[in-house]
């Protein structure tokens, strides 16, 4: 996929309503390559592998442009080497709701206990439909990026999550 991402983020309730959900759930890893004024990630997603380059975020922080590229997992594993800061480990489930495909990222390690999702739209004004176990949104919260967690994981700051959602 390669142009300009729009994506919503939320926090999901305590439960596990979305597994019950899910038509499909995978396994990720993911680290972030230092870079000066974009994103870059490699992630691995059960058996494939991608490289990743996203540009800042507009105003409204939830679009901004995207880049995406399959590479081979011997590429990810050398590209894994240049990563600081750790990685992101987390299982990813797939929950339909209307005409979107909800991501529910279930986190561990440092980040273990958070559960977000985020749904990717074709504009910013495009309506959806959210399943039950959404709760409030935090697109524009810089906590709830992936790239910051490296930094500052979960477990730092979990206590400005309310309740019902750690």
């Amino acid at each position: 996929m390669d142009g300009l991402e729009i994506e919503r983020k939320f926090l999901v309730k305590k439960g596990g309503a979305f597994k019950s959900a899910a038509f499909s759930c995978s396994h990720i890893r993911q680290g972030y390559i230092p870079s000066e004024g974009a994103t870059v990630r490699i992630r691995t997603r059960d058996d494939k592998a991608y490289i990743t380059i996203k540009g800042k975020t507009d105003i409204n922080a939830i679009a901004r442009y995207e880049f995406e590229k399959e590479i081979e997992m011997s590429e990810a594993e050398a590209l894994f080497k240049l990563c600081k800061g750790g990685f992101i480990d987390k299982h990813r489930y797939l929950v339909k709701s209307g005409d979107h495909t909800f991501e529910v990222d279930e986190f561990h390690g440092e980040n273990d206990g958070l559960v977000m999702a985020e749904v990717e739209l074709g504009s910013v004004e495009e309506a959806f439909e959210k399943p039950d176990f959404i709760g409030p949104e935090v697109s524009v919260d810089i906590h709830f990026r992936n790239a910051y967690m490296i930094k500052h994981p979960y477990s730092e700051w979990r206590d400005i999550v309310p309740e019902e959602y750690r």
